[in-house]
């Protein structure tokens, strides 16, 4: 699936946003729409065979960074949806490390006991498909190892 046919926008982040109110990213999919729901439901794969689209304790979210972080003004990477069962990605977007970091600081300052939460929407030109409450947002480096200190994982998870 093409990273063009994605348009991102995120609520929560920066100066004036609600501290108390967990970030929201949206993401507008301009393709085809049997494509993406396709990527959305679960299948053979996922032990369940059904057509419906794949619940939030069934996705995955992460970034990964393509280059180091300290070493380029504003480091590139890729946001990354994919189907926690079989591994397989979903949605991927290309983004900034200064637009995605921001937001998972947000995710973790919008609550007091230190388990960050955000909500992701995904909709197909304009029309809501999926809504999803997400704890966990891991972040790995231009070479494929976690880092914890930016990744959004939550309490008692061992990883």
């Amino acid at each position: 699936m093409r990273r063009d046919y994605f348009d991102l926008a995120v609520e929560g982040v920066g100066d004036g946003a609600d501290t108390r109110s967990p970030p929201l990213v949206r993401i507008d999919f301009h393709g085809p729409e049997e494509l993406l729901r396709e990527r959305l439901s679960r299948g053979e794969s996922d032990g369940v065979d059904d057509g419906d689209l794949l619940g939030a304790d069934q996705i995955d979210v992460a970034f990964r960074l393509r280059e180091p972080l300290g070493e380029a003004d504003d480091p590139e990477g890729v946001v990354g949806v994919t189907n926690r069962f079989t591994g397989d990605f979903v949605l991927e977007l290309n983004e900034t490390a200064t637009d995605v970091l921001p937001f998972i600081h947000a995710a973790r300052d919008a609550t007091d006991d230190g388990d960050a939460q955000y909500r992701v929407e995904i909709d197909v030109d304009g029309e809501r498909l999926v809504d999803y409450d997400k704890d966990t947002f891991l972040v790995y480096d231009h070479e494929g190892n976690l880092l914890r200190s930016e990744s959004l994982i939550p309490s008692g998870v061992e990883l």
